[in-house]
């Protein structure tokens, strides 16, 4: 930081006289003539204690308040935003300028100031409550914006500052400088910020006086149980802090515990009980139960026999609803009786299809959120923005302004199948209708499996002699040099994900990101509107994609998505963020403190600010909802589950054993700082190798054991044909396990592995390459790029493959092959879904030995063969059967020729099987559905549900968690990965 302002008072002889004052001082009196030395490093500080930190007690200052003793115990922060306060406070006349504050405020430095608030941003959700304190902020006589009680506060480090090493600088959520925390209280509070051993939040407790006003503080820290933990427990008490918060904490997390443990152990002796008061007379079904329709003669007790029928396949299985916890997420949103009784908008005349009495309740919302307006009483709130005098009060981070911004357009969250494509055809061409001059290009950014489904959709729904433009920016349509008078001719133009990503920053050119329009391109034009279809892609706040769609210039901006949560409530922040909300939650680090973390903690104000943000911005109609009456067919899911064989049994728990001992052997590393990147990879890899053995043991393939005892005794590996081997190996877990670039966070793109191991999307990593020629994760030598490892074909290893029996069977086969045996008789078309092309190519050569017509559709097939093989699942009657690849299913496809869906494996996020299923069971489906998941018994298999089912619980909160930072994407795997494997 530079200097201070200066104060000007005339003196005798006319002149301005130049006095420096110290913002960060305890008190506003405190003027001096020259900026103090600096002080110490907050590392070496030996001042006194202040008394507040450790009693916990309301701040009473000693030197001259201007605001009354505020009973801050009282207060709480997250639920500030549910009550309405009294107009703005005024600020006293002052000798000093706003010029004047000026001259020291344009000054700061923009490194510093990035580095701090790198510092204190983003962090994870996770954290937990250490200790709350209670200060003020000094310095607030140069703030004249409005401060009111229960405001959410930033909190920015200023080692640059000139009279104080330690300060602590208090913004509001739109950056403007309130003022500084006392230097006594910033001295001790600095180091845990610069080490960031600790995340401190805040929020106003009180009103602004004249010289201070009131702070509440949070401080929040790792899980006490890790060293980095225990090490915050000690520095805080070191510094005399207290620790109140989390030692209760604690304290009920072992209290339920024990509760836990004696219930479970209650429930197995009732259960032991009751199974020997039952005797064999119970429906146990034993470890052998699928040899009733085993061939004995195969070596592995394997072969169909007499192939069941379908009563006996669902009588086997179990009633299963995964899916009924996401139902009960319609009290977090718009209640149904409201979506009932919404106004209809009148269906514009160029629209040739009858749209639904729900499909014009949705298109006139659609045009009111285009157009909002400002609340004109305090008895509404719109956008979160409610009226209090001449300002407005944004409910969730209690930031006022005169005239804040409203975003235009939101979220349209309808189940698939609804029509969320009709309806925004139907928006275009409303514009067209009733307002020809305000018309202008809408911009269409979809997965590229989809790209043509809207121009088709454009073509079927609109008369012919009113036919939309549209014109698609992709391959070979993408011409870079069209410029908005180009794009101007068309009223729609379509363009994919990661042509728009290119548009945004040019691959192997330098062009920084745009912050005005361009000459060329699609950042050229300000757009009527861009539509974000299947909007969840651009879940990860950080990702390219994300950050080229927020990019682009629009006046309305949509996103349409079947799933607006698939993995984490920040799915949910990257998508208000791209709409354009403004007060405070465009900013992860607010979002994390006043949403996300209080709904983890089980805060009630923060689901009743969920349920504001969800009625705000996003429109939410189900299937099932009574008057959207689709008449749609039962659709019935079950767990069906089988037995592994004698020798199957033997392989996997002999992978168990393996996973548990490195889990444990990777905990102890991390608990004592050892090296844990290969111990996780290799984890990663059993995990897999575990799910792969429920499917098919040859799936396993060779392990890649020699290649990581390599990387533990060196950074890289010589790339010889072993190795190589191994690293695709090494590269094929990340890809299945489907993980991000850590470079873009996007899924990998292009994967490629480095020497050391690493794996990223190829044009990420080159580019790292040309310019640094080290890994980011490690920081190992990368001289060049061609010796970065590919995978070693489409569907895996080519030499596994080339061993690989692909006529072998396995027990999960042989129930699949079963179901479809059942299904012969009612001709029902079945589409078999999974995460494994291999295990597909297993699936096909039994097909074709039962003698199956059938179609496949994966990612590693050209789109004119998809076409194909949906136009034969439709039209020929002889193809009843459909093998897809999960990811590629999972997005913009009509299935609704098929009626039974067969999910082969399952992970941890639900949502991509949830839209699965629901490419099925959608409009213009009319038989009955069945899903059967078929699940290994005493498996990690089983034990997924249970993880899914947490997750689905997200979608209870907000209709359904990704993380956008690796670290925490690691504790989260680590997390479910504990789940899976059970107690060691």
């Amino acid at each position: 930081m530079a200097r201070s302002p200066q104060s000007s008072r005339k003196n005798p002889k006319g002149k301005r006289k130049r006095v420096e004052v110290d913002l960060t001082a305890d008190s506003d009196e405190e003027v001096q003539a020259q900026p103090k030395k600096q002080q110490q490093s907050s590392q070496n500080s030996n001042d006194r204690t202040d008394s507040v930190l450790s009693s916990g007690l309301p701040y009473s200052s000693q030197s001259r308040s201007s605001h009354s003793t505020v009973a801050v115990n009282n207060f709480r922060p997250n639920n500030g935003y549910q009550h309405v306060y009294s107009s703005p406070y005024g600020l006293p006349d002052t000798t000093h300028s706003e010029a004047e504050r000026e001259s020291w405020l344009t000054q700061e430095d923009d490194a510093t100031a990035d580095e701090v608030v790198g510092s204190q941003s983003d962090s994870s959700e996770d954290l937990q409550l250490y200790s709350e304190i209670n200060t003020k902020i000094v310095g607030v006589r140069y703030y004249n914006g409005y401060a009111n009680p229960g405001e959410h506060v930033l909190i920015r480090r200023e080692p640059g500052n000139p009279y104080d090493s330690n300060a602590i600088r208090i913004d509001n959520v739109a950056a403007q400088q309130i003022g500084h925390m006392p230097k006594t209280m910033a001295t001790r509070l600095a180091k845990f910020v610069d080490n960031r051993w600790a995340k401190l939040e805040g929020a106003l407790a009180g009103r602004k006086g004249e010289f201070d006003c009131p702070l509440f503080l949070r401080l929040y820290g790792p899980d006490p149980r890790l060293d980095a933990g225990i090490a915050l427990m000690e520095q805080l008490r070191s510094e005399r802090i207290s620790t109140g918060p989390v030692l209760k904490a604690e304290r009920d997390r072992k209290k339920r515990e024990e509760d836990q443990e004696n219930a479970r152990k209650k429930m197995l002796t009732e259960a032991r009980r009751a199974a020997a008061s039952q005797g064999d007379s119970g429906a146990h079904i034993p470890t052998d139960a699928h040899s009733q329709w085993a061939n004995h003669n195969t070596a592995d007790g394997l072969g169909l026999g007499e192939p069941p029928n379908m009563d006996d396949i669902l009588n086997f299985s179990q009633r299963f609803s995964p899916r009924q916890i996401k139902e009960s997420a319609d009290k977090y949103g718009v209640s149904e009786e409201i979506l009932k009784n919404m106004p209809l908008a009148k269906s514009p005349e160029v629209i040739k299809t009858k749209m639904l009495p729900y499909q014009l309740q949705g298109l006139k919302w659609l045009v009111d959120q285009e157009n909002p307006q400002l609340p004109n009483n305090s008895q509404e709130a719109v956008q979160l923005w409610k009226k209090q005098g001449n300002v407005y009060t944004n409910l969730a981070t209690q930031y006022s302004q005169s005239s804040p911004k409203l975003a235009h357009g939101g979220i349209l969250a309808d189940d698939m199948g609804l029509g969320k494509t009709l309806e925004m055809i139907a928006l275009i061409a409303a514009d067209k209708e009733h307002d020809p001059g305000n018309s202008g290009p809408t911009l269409i950014v979809s997965p590229l499996s989809v790209m043509s489904n809207w121009a088709d959709q454009a073509s079927r729904h609109v008369k012919e002699q009113h036919a939309l433009r549209v014109y698609i920016y992709h391959a070979t349509g993408r011409n870079e040099k069209m410029t908005s008078k180009d794009f101007a001719k068309y009223d729609i133009v379509i363009t994919t994900y990661g042509t728009l990503a290119v548009d945004y920053v040019p691959r192997n050119k330098s062009a920084a990101p745009p912050k005005e329009l361009r000459k060329n391109g699609l950042y050229s034009v300000e757009w009527r509107r861009i539509i974000l279809d299947e909007g969840h892609t651009v879940r990860n706040p950080n990702s390219k994609g994300a950050k080229a769609a927020c990019a682009i210039f629009a006046k309305c901006r949509w996103i349409l998505t079947g799933t607006p949560i698939v993995n984490s409530l920040k799915d949910l922040y990257s998508a208000i963020k791209f709409i354009g909300v403004t007060g405070g939650l465009e900013s992860l680090e607010v979002c994390n403190s006043v949403l996300i973390r209080p709904l983890k903690a089980g805060d009630e104000s923060a689901t009743a600010l969920l349920h504001a943000i969800m009625s705000a911005f996003v429109l939410r109609r189900n299937k099932d909802m009574s008057f959207i009456d689709l008449k749609l067919p039962t659709l019935n899911e079950y767990k069906h589950i089988v037995d592994f064989s004698k020798k199957e049994r033997e392989r996997y728990e002999a992978l168990e054993k393996e996973a548990k001992g490195t889990l444990a052997s990777f905990e102890e590393n991390a608990a004592t700082g050892g090296k844990t990147s290969n111990a996780f990879q290799h984890l990663l890899e059993i995990l897999l190798r575990m799910r792969q053995c429920c499917n098919h043991w040859q799936l396993c393939g060779e392990r890649v054991n020699n290649l990581l005892a390599q990387l533990d005794k060196a950074k890289t590996v010589d790339l010889t044909p072993e190795n190589r081997r191994g690293l695709q190996g090494v590269l094929q877990v990340h890809i299945e396990s489907q993980e991000d670039c850590p470079i873009c966070l996007e899924t990998l793109h292009q994967p490629v592995i480095t020497a050391c191991a690493h794996p990223f999307g190829r044009s990420c990593i080159e580019q790292v390459i040309e310019t640094q020629h080290k890994c980011p994760m490690c920081r190992a030598e990368l001289r060049d790029a061609m010796k970065l490892v590919e995978p070693a074909n489409e569907h895996g290893d080519e030499e596994v493959d080339r061993k690989m029996d692909i006529s072998a069977s396995s027990t999960k086969l042989e129930a699949l092959v079963k179901i479809l045996n059942a299904s012969k008789s009612s001709r029902d078309k079945t589409i078999v879904f999974s995460q494994w092309t291999r295990f597909l190519d297993i699936i096909e050569t039994r097909l074709q030995k039962e003698g199956y017509k059938y179609c496949r559709i994966d990612g590693t097939m050209p789109a004119a063969k998809r076409d194909l093989a949906l136009h034969a699942l439709e039209y020929d009657d002889d193809c009843t059967i459909m093998l897809a690849s999960l990811g590629v299913c999972a997005v913009g496809l009509n299935l609704t020729a098929a009626n039974q869906i067969i999910l082969s494996d399952t992970w941890w996020a639900p949502a991509i099987e949830d839209q699965a299923v629901d490419r099925v069971h959608r409009l213009g489906q009319k038989k009955e559905c069945k899903v059967f998941r078929l699940v290994m018994e005493g498996s990690l298999e089983e034990k997924t549900l249970e993880v899914q089912q947490e997750k689905r619980k997200l979608m209870m909160l907000a209709f359904g968690e990704r993380s956008n930072k690796r670290d925490q994407s690691k504790a989260r795997a680590l997390k479910d990965i504990r789940t899976l494997l059970g107690p060691r």
